[in-house]
């Protein structure tokens, strides 16, 4: 048996009526050599059937039955029976366009210094409905570049998770996925962004991202926003340490108590929060926690203070951004976006 390329990496479970949808995507992908590593997680429906059925008709797809033990179990499986030195994450419910592999594997073959690249996707949900996570993947999209992806990493997780391809290497080297009360994939980029790993991302849309209703990021306590917080803040803490030349010190921009309990958990790493910043006349002036509230407006230039903007409502992450560069602070130097 020769071994392919690609090692694709689909966990499947109860997904009878969206998997073989999924495997037609990659099976009509425009480069061939791959296989398909279809780990079926307890399913209780008929993807064993479905999965058996794709199985005798395309020796490229395998089929890896396992107990019901979760999502992250099923891809430690699959990645420790893939064969290729590039490794592809899809989903059940979502849809590759044809070019997909190839366009990753060629960008991954050539720039032996990324160890992972992404591609933009297509939102394939009602964006009236799921606006916030229409949203998302719009930010997701705008993020390209390495150091975009590397800068905004402590916003939220800047890939897709079943658009990446990566070196089954970079795993190995570094880890694959770990199980625990946070976004298994978010983890896995942020450690492996901390061991330096470069990622990028194709301009192309490459992969349909569903919304479907079941999908674990509505369901699972591990995806929700406190666990986002509570996993970063230890890379945050880290990367402050490497790049932030005031460190342990830090500003956090927005005083509201969200904000405030979610920069707090900086503290657990040995950061030490010297002042918030705001614009709410009733926050600016007093002192909260012995801490200062500033108004914007008036904070010095660079260099006296390292802000971290923990502010989430729509649009202040821009119009924070704009109003600190336009007054000389550069980000990844002077601040950083954490929310």
């Amino acid at each position: 048996m020769t071994t392919p390329l690609i090692s694709v990496l689909l966990p499947c479970r109860d997904c009878a009526d969206s998997v073989g949808a999924a495997l037609d995507s990659l099976l009509a992908q425009t480069l061939d050599d791959f296989e398909i590593l279809a780990v079926d997680d307890g399913s209780r429906d008929a993807t064993p059937a479905v999965l058996a059925k794709y199985a005798r008709r395309d020796p490229r797809v395998r089929v890896l039955a396992r107990p019901r033990q979760g999502l992250v179990a099923a891809l430690s499986a699959g990645l420790t029976e893939a064969r290729a030195p590039f490794i592809a994450r899809m989903d059940a419910d979502d849809l590759c366009l044809p070019k997909r592999l190839e366009l990753q594997a060629v960008r991954l073959d050539v720039r032996p210094d990324l160890g992972l690249v992404a591609c933009r996707v297509r939102f394939g949900g009602d964006r009236e409905r799921a606006g916030g996570y229409a949203a998302h993947v719009d930010w997701t999209n705008s993020l390209l570049s390495a150091e975009d992806i590397a800068l905004n990493r402590f916003v939220e997780s800047p890939l897709a998770h079943p658009s990446v391809l990566f070196r089954a290497e970079t795993a190995r080297r570094f880890g694959g996925y770990r199980d625990g009360p946070f976004p298994e994939d978010y983890e896995l980029w942020l450690r492996w962004l901390a061991a330096g790993v470069g990622m990028e991302k194709l301009e192309e849309e490459l992969v349909v991202w569903n919304d479907p209703p079941g999908r674990l990021s509505r369901s699972d306590s591990r995806y929700s926003a406190e666990a986002f917080y509570r996993v970063k803040a230890g890379y945050l803490a880290g990367w402050l340490q490497a790049h932030n030349p005031l460190w342990p010190e830090v500003a956090v921009i927005g005083a509201g108590r969200p904000t405030r309990k979610r920069a707090e958990l900086l503290c657990e790493h040995g950061a030490r929060i010297t002042a918030y910043v705001d614009i709410d006349p009733r926050k600016v002036g007093k002192s909260v926690h012995g801490r200062p509230v500033l108004h914007r407006e008036d904070l010095p230039g660079p260099g006296r203070f390292f802000f971290l903007s923990y502010v989430a409502s729509r649009g202040a992450r821009e119009d924070i951004t704009a109003f600190l560069l336009a007054r000389g602070h550069v980000l990844g130097r002077d601040f950083l976006l954490a929310a």
